[in-house]
């Protein structure tokens, strides 16, 4: 029997796949919890504009992506820190400071766990810091740190 997932099942199939299974599994156990529906024309049809409309929603989320991405580039955050000799800080920037100037000077709301540092900022100046918008889009800012 044809059916199509509605959830994710261990062993079986993910949610949206078509498979044929055996009759009594389906109707002993993937009808009953819910997993599953049966594949007929009507709901193949409705599958089919799901994934389209799934499809064009992620299309859309990478395009918004790539242009905030364009964005991040030209901009330049300003943070100020208390240094000491050399230009070695007294702490760290780190990606929850980053993002919380850049939502206060740029109006830009971002998570700090999009922002990728290696390590956290301990010197004055202009650091490149790598931002993932998305998981195809990748965008570096620059962070000029000041001294107070």
């Amino acid at each position: 029997m044809k059916v199509i997932f509605l959830k994710d099942v261990k062993g079986q199939g993910k949610k949206g796949d078509v498979k044929d299974l055996s009759e009594g599994y389906v109707r002993n156990f993937l009808l009953p919890q819910g997993l599953a529906k049966p594949a007929s024309d009507g709901n193949l049809k409705t599958l089919e504009v799901q994934n389209a409309s799934e499809e064009k929603r992620k299309a859309k989320e990478k395009a918004d992506a790539v242009e905030l991405g364009k964005r991040l580039e030209e901009l330049k955050i300003v943070i100020k820190a208390k240094a000491g000799e050399g230009g070695r800080l007294f702490g760290a920037i780190t990606s929850k400071q980053i993002a919380e100037a850049l939502a206060s000077q740029a109006g830009v709301k971002i998570d700090k766990r999009k922002i990728e540092l290696e390590d956290a900022i301990r010197t004055l100046g202009v650091t490149q810091v790598l931002v993932k918008l998305h998981v195809d889009v990748k965008s570096k800012l620059s962070v000029h740190v000041t001294e107070e």
